[in-house]
Formats: structure tokens, C-alpha cells, sequence
């Protein structure tokens, strides 16, 4: 038996204000996104900006469904709207905004393990990692230079 030991790294912004100006350019088009989600059951809305290669910004939101699990996150809608209406075009980061009509959201939320899943195939893929920024409402922000940072042990094609 062998124990190995998996690090990862971020940096973490006091808010919005601290991060490029591209960087928040990118996650004010987050927030824009999620303020369109379609959150009627769970009340927590989130937006998804991804930025690609070829500079398109791509948004996504959350969208429910009163049949669960039917919905489906703002980061996969994203990454699928991206993959469908720009084939082949690399991704170079994504921003993720998160909000509640219940409560304030005031933490930073990262992408769900389905979402980190499907994310990573597309970072796998592209042989190039891409950043991930994401925040609540209000506050604080992530930023990893990679998805997989954020996904250790991730499974991919090759398990296949």
C-alpha cells in the first residue's frame, strides 16, 4: 500500500472588483446569464459565461423542470451550446455566478460533480486546460487555472 497526496491550488479574490478586467467582464456576463435562469422549484439561480478561443462568449443558465430530475445546470448548458454552435473552437475560461431568492448567497459555488464530469471531458479533450472563476451572489471569488484541479481522479475516454 502506497499513500499519495493530490494538492490543488486557487486563488481567491475578495470580490468582483479585484479581478481583471477581463475576468470580470467575463463573470459580470455570468451574472447576467443567471439573472434569465429558470429556477421556479429551487430558487437558486445560476449563470455560466464561457469564453472561447475564438473570443464568442458563450451564456448558459439553470433551467428546471417540475419533473426531476429533469433540469439542467448553467454550466452544462453552456458547454453544450458552445460544443453545438462552435465545434472544435478551444475554451479558455468559464465563470460561474450563483444567487438565491431565499437566501443570500454569499460563498463561493463551484460547478456540481455532474458538471465538473462533463466540464472535464471537454478540458481532456482539448489538451489545454481552462480557468474556472466562480462566486455567490455576493463576495468572494475562486479562480483555478484548471477544471481537472478541481476534479482529481477524473474519469475520461480512456477507462473505455
Amino acid at each position: 500500500m502506497k499513500k499519495i497526496e493530490i494538492t490543488s491550488s486557487a486563488t481567491i479574490f475578495k470580490d468582483i472588483s479585484e479581478l481583471s478586467s477581463k475576468d470580470k467582464m467575463l463573470m459580470e456576463k455570468s451574472i447576467e446569464a443567471r439573472k434569465t435562469a429558470y429556477a421556479p422549484y429551487s430558487k437558486f439561480s445560476v449563470g455560466a459565461a464561457l469564453l472561447l478561443e475564438n473570443n464568442e462568449i458563450v451564456l448558459g443558465n439553470n433551467q428546471e423542470s417540475a419533473a426531476y430530475p429533469s433540469g439542467m445546470c448553467a454550466e452544462r448548458v453552456a458547454i453544450w451550446k458552445a460544443s453545438s454552435s462552435f465545434p472544435g473552437i478551444k475554451i479558455k475560461k468559464l465563470a460561474i455566478s450563483a444567487s438565491s431568492t431565499i437566501t443570500n448567497v454569499n460563498k463561493p459555488i463551484g460547478p456540481c460533480g455532474a458538471c465538473r464530469q462533463t466540464l472535464s471531458e471537454y478540458e481532456i479533450n482539448q489538451k489545454q486546460p481552462f480557468e474556472v472563476l466562480f462566486m455567490g451572489e455576493v463576495g468572494e471569488v475562486v479562480k483555478t487555472e484548471s477544471l481537472l484541479s478541481l476534479l482529481p481522479f477524473s474519469f475520461d475516454s480512456s477507462y473505455l
